[in-house]
């Protein structure tokens, strides 16, 4: 390994692997380390440029924490996250397609009933969901497990927001339900709103720095999970929202644009009486049946 130059680098690398017992590994890293090689060859990036990624890097690590993942939130404006997503959930048609999850998600989210209020204070104007989820052959699927979670009509998650004395760090627009014996779901949360991903760290600067806003049109997220069923994370997508043609991390699916309406002050779908408009939202789910080893 002396006398290593320009042309001979990537091979000594690649050699430097030969012991590598994981298969896997071995292949993934060989492909990096050649694409690394060739993009730096490419581009001719130069020592400055090559420690300003160092620093950057750095950056994002530094800002990352148990709230804040920066590095997805990179991920996911690069669009590695959707090209990840789209090659490991290719589906039959007529199931919901999948898309990317996104930093916010809360292991362990409280449980609700069916017809629960999982806004749980959550700033925003009274939104009611309902649906159903069936398999591809068209039967309700009972006992799924819905994890559901949005953003605040300020554009924030739960997660995001330091706790108060009037209000203490708790689980706000984001639960978990189960469907029923015929594969119906329904809950109370809130309308959904378009807001910007976290932008005052490493990832918003770069993007500042490409011309990029930093904006999601308006959504709210679920993950399914039910028996003898491949697992649905994706999103539901306001439509109408003037950021649909331009997602920041480039989640929108045409299939996944519902209509939210809405309605004046009146009897609401729980047959309560609300005082103020509210929004219906209605979408049908349909899971993938799991593959089965031969």
């Amino acid at each position: 390994m002396r006398n290593i130059n320009e042309d001979t680098i990537t091979q000594a690398v690649l050699a430097a692997m030969d012991q590598c017992r994981d298969a896997r590994l071995r292949t993934v890293m060989t492909s990096l380390v050649q694409h690394l090689h060739s993009f730096a060859r490419e581009v001719k990036l130069t020592e400055a440029e090559w420690f300003q990624a160092i620093q950057f890097l750095t950056a994002v690590g530094h800002i990352t924490d148990d709230v804040r993942q920066e590095y997805i939130l990179l991920s996911d404006v690069l669009g590695l996250s959707t090209l990840v997503t789209a090659q490991n959930n290719v589906k039959p048609t007529g199931c919901t397609e999948a898309t990317v999850f996104g930093p916010f998600f809360v292991e362990n989210a409280p449980d609700y009933p069916l017809g629960a209020d999982i806004s749980n204070g959550a700033r925003g104007e009274p939104c009611f969901v309902s649906g159903r989820v069936t398999g591809l052959d068209g039967q309700p699927l009972a006992g799924v497990l819905m994890d559901v979670w949005q953003s605040d009509e300020d554009g924030f998650y739960d997660v995001q927001k330091a706790p108060t004395a009037d209000q203490p760090h708790t689980h706000r627009a984001r639960g978990r339900i189960r469907t029923d014996a015929q594969g119906r779901y329904h809950f109370r949360s809130i309308l959904a709103q378009p807001y910007p991903i976290p932008h005052d760290g490493p990832v918003g600067q770069m993007l500042e720095a490409l011309g990029r806003h930093p904006w999601r049109p308006a959504h709210l997220h679920f993950m399914l999970s039910a028996p003898d069923h491949e697992r649905l994370i994706t999103h539901v997508f306001r439509d109408h929202d003037r950021y649909l043609d331009s997602d920041a991390v480039f989640g929108v699916r045409s299939t996944l644009i519902s209509d939210w309406v809405r309605h004046e002050a009146g009897t609401a779908p729980d047959d309560t009486t609300i005082d103020r408009p509210f929004y219906t939202l209605n979408y049908d789910f349909v899971l993938n049946p799991a593959k089965r080893a031969a």
